[in-house]
């Protein structure tokens, strides 16, 4: 088990902005290889088109008076 310094120090660590910008880089090299695994099994390359589609808000409720 740390320290509770140890941890302090971890927690603000992860609370850093270099820390997301790392996570988002690892991330991307583990797609990039499961990708190139997948393709190389065999598997089809993925399909473009939407994900998701924005909607517009509702109206605001007229307030009365």
């Amino acid at each position: 088990m740390y320290s509770n310094d140890f941890e302090a120090a971890f927690s603000a660590f992860l609370d850093r902005h270099e820390y997301d910008e790392a996570e988002n880089y690892l991330f991307s090299m583990v797609r990039l290889a499961f990708s190139a695994g997948w393709l190389a099994a065999g598997g089809a390359p993925p399909q473009s088109g939407r994900i998701f589609t924005l909607l517009p808000a509702p109206p605001e409720p007229e307030k009365k008076k």
